[in-house]
């Protein structure tokens, strides 16, 4: 007769998803395009939450919608925008956003998940849907907006993060970099 004391069934191990669908609790939608640049427009009610699609830290945060049609200014096109820094080495963009928690700042440390805005119609979307403008790129100094707001397309990393699949963008981000140099001629506006 064999007696097993103090073992405790074994169960196994799940790890968490590195990477989430950036909109959590509406019902969304997105274009596998973008006008001219590339970048993904996440329309979705005013209000739902923006999260960050993966561990990083905060990087660039803009609390104020300074832009005009009078000056029409790419770099305060975005109106109020976020970015984060991720483990993988790549920035991820949003803006647009009506309004974000204040203790979203420079260097802040955050998780796959956690609430990093909300959406809105800052900036040139003033009048339109709500949405985030969702861009994927490589670090840069701070003021290279027109990196800052995509460089990759985001759709296919979309489609699998809302699929709850753990796709990375990291190694097409760094090709690309190598490819067009980490501050490349602007494109778009």
């Amino acid at each position: 007769m064999l007696v097993l004391i103090g073992i405790a069934p074994v169960s196994p191990a799940f790890a968490a998803p590195t990477y989430v669908f950036p909109i959590q609790g509406c019902k969304v939608t997105y274009a596998h395009s973008h006008h001219n640049y590339p970048a993904t427009d996440i329309l979705g009610p005013k209000g739902c939450k923006f999260v960050a699609p993966t561990a990083g830290y905060i990087d660039e945060v803009n609390r104020v919608d300074r832009f005009s049609w009078k000056t029409n200014l790419g770099a305060d096109r975005g109106g109020l925008s976020i970015s984060v820094i991720g483990d993988d080495g790549v920035r991820y963009y949003g803006s647009h956003l009506s309004k974000i928690p204040v203790e979203m700042v420079s260097g802040l440390r955050v998780n796959a998940g956690d609430l990093i805005g909300y959406l809105g119609a800052t900036g040139d979307a003033k009048g339109l849907a709500p949405h985030v403008h969702f861009g994927i790129s490589w670090p840069t100094p701070t003021g290279i907006w027109w990196v800052r707001r995509g460089e990759l397309y985001p759709w296919k990393y979309l489609d699998a993060w809302k699929a709850g699949k753990d796709m990375s963008p990291a190694k097409a981000v760094a090709a690309l970099e190598i490819k067009i140099g980490t501050v490349p001629k602007q494109v778009g506006y």
